[in-house]
Order: structure tokens, then C-alpha cells, then sequence
């Protein structure tokens, strides 16, 4: 979202509600403070939560991550990187504000990709997004990579339907732009007007398997087939739709150089950002 983060502050706030309403009560448990420390998301907790989104409009940043954290791993979390984009302390030339919110794989597998489809939309409803996405992933709390990093990376290479993302990097440098195609992909202005809009991509994207949802404010949901896939490299399966979006969205893919190092160095990242393109 290429919006200063107090103008959204509602949005924001209302969706993380929303999201709070789907979740079982009492998933998200915890909080990373200034210091990178854990504390409590009890009613004090929460009360310092509400008042950083919504009520510090003068601060350069607004940085939240809420988790469930058993064990060092949960499936339920909710990161927001809100920026000023005019502050002299962040170079914003490249900078968006971002948000996502995570469920873990059984409640896909409860609910149905129909609960969780409708969930994405719901949450994004109101959100100002150029892009934005819904996927399977590798999720990692509080960043904590390395003590996974030899399992994941052979993972990487034989599940391409997974995604890999640092927040807070990402919106460093993503703008207007988009990460690549996903069983979700949500496409807002100016990026929809740059691809040429609904009905170039509906030439572009002539596939059984991509369904096209006008979304208010001059916005698209596609959606790549009935449920998310691993993807699965062993299995050969050819996923054509998957490389035409990614190649349109090509060009506006962010130069994630600070993308996440304790695991791909730059160059890989780039190539694994493209991995559809090849």
C-alpha cells in the first residue's frame, strides 16, 4: 500500500479485527516489543497495541507483529510495516506499507479454500493495495530462519508453490509493484492500469484454471485454480497459467537485494522471485 501509514491506520486496525473474528479466540498470544523482546498480548498488551496503530501519527514508522509462538513456530500471526514514506530517516523511494496475516495449514484444510478465499477478500476489502497475495508459505516468526535454513532450502527448490517473504524487507523496496502469481493475486492501481487492465489481462490470461473478480476501486482478484498447490516439481505437472502472470507481473517485481540473506544470497532471491519465468 504506497500510503502513509496514519492515513490507513483505521483500514489497518479494522482489518486485523476482522482477522481477529476468524481465528480462534486467543491464537495470537504475543508481541514483539521495541526491543525485540516477547511480551504478553493480554489487555495491556492489547492496549498498547491499539494505540500504535491508530494514535501515533508523528513516529517515522509503525512496526507490529502479533504471534502465537508455541515452541518457537505457530500458524496464526499478523505483521504490519507502516511508514511515513516522507520521512527523512527512511529512504521511501521504493518503500510501501505492507501487511499479512497467516493461518496455519489445518485450518485450510478445515474450512476450505472457498473460507479462506473469502476471509482474503474480506480482510483486503478496504486495504489501499497496488498488490497483494494469498499462498501457501514457509512462515517464520520473528524471522527466525536460520534455525531452519538447512531443511528449508531443498524444500524450496521441490515445492514452487510456497512462498518465502520478510516483511519488513519487502516493503523496503516493493512500491507499486508485486511479488509474482499465486493462487490469490490481488492487483490494485496504478498496477492494473500498467498490465492494461481487466480485459488485456483476460486476453493475456486465456486458462480454465484463472477465474477474474472486479473488486471496487478499480481493483482485481484472479484467482489460479480451486485450491493452493505446493506444486510439487516431482509430480510434472505443467502450470502454464501460473508463468504467463508471472512473466506479465515481471517488471514489476521488487529488487529484493535485502531479501533474506541468512538464506539466499541476492542473487538467488532474484532468481527464486522468478522462478515462474524461467
Amino acid at each position: 500500500m504506497r500510503r502513509r501509514y496514519p492515513e490507513i491506520a483505521q483500514t489497518v486496525w479494522l482489518a486485523l479485527q476482522t482477522y481477529l473474528r476468524a481465528i480462534p479466540s486467543g491464537s495470537l498470544g504475543w508481541y514483539v516489543d521495541q526491543q525485540g523482546d516477547m511480551q504478553s498480548l493480554d489487555e495491556h498488551g492489547w492496549m498498547h497495541i491499539r494505540e500504535k496503530i491508530l494514535n501515533r501519527p508523528l513516529a517515522h514508522a509503525c512496526l507490529v507483529e502479533l504471534l502465537q509462538y508455541e515452541s518457537g513456530v505457530g500458524g496464526y500471526n499478523f505483521e504490519y510495516a507502516g511508514y511515513q514514506l516522507d520521512s527523512q530517516v527512511l529512504n521511501d523511494e521504493k518503500a510501501a506499507c505492507a501487511i499479512s496475516f497467516s493461518l496455519p495449514t489445518e485450518y485450510l484444510l478445515e474450512h476450505g479454500p472457498d473460507t479462506v478465499r473469502a476471509l482474503a477478500l474480506e480482510l483486503s476489502r478496504d486495504l489501499p493495495f497496488s498488490s497483494g497475495y494469498a499462498s501457501l508459505a514457509f512462515v517464520a516468526p520473528c524471522g527466525q530462519w536460520s534455525s531452519v535454513r538447512r531443511e528449508l532450502l531443498p524444500l524450496l527448490d521441490r515445492y514452487r508453490g510456497f512462498d518465502l517473504y520478510s516483511l519488513g524487507k519487502t516493503s523496503r523496496v516493493i512500491g507499486t509493484g508485486a511479488r509474482g502469481a499465486y493462487w490469490l493475486t490481488f492487483l490494485g492501481q496504478p498496477l492494473l492500469s500498467q498490465l492494461g487492465g481487466l480485459e488485456a489481462l483476460r486476453r493475456e490470461l486465456p486458462f480454465p484454471e484463472v477465474s477474474f473478480e472486479p473488486l471496487k476501486g478499480e481493483r482485481l482478484l484472479l484467482t489460479l485454480g480451486e485450491w493452493p498447490s505446493p506444486m510439487d516439481i516431482r509430480e510434472h505437472i505443467s502450470r502454464p497459467h501460473f508463468r504467463a502472470l508471472a512473466r506479465l507481473l515481471e517488471p514489476y517485481f521488487p529488487d529484493e537485494t535485502n531479501g533474506l540473506t541468512s538464506l539466499l544470497d541476492n542473487r538467488n532471491m532474484g532468481r527464486w522471485l522468478r522462478r515462474f519465468c524461467l
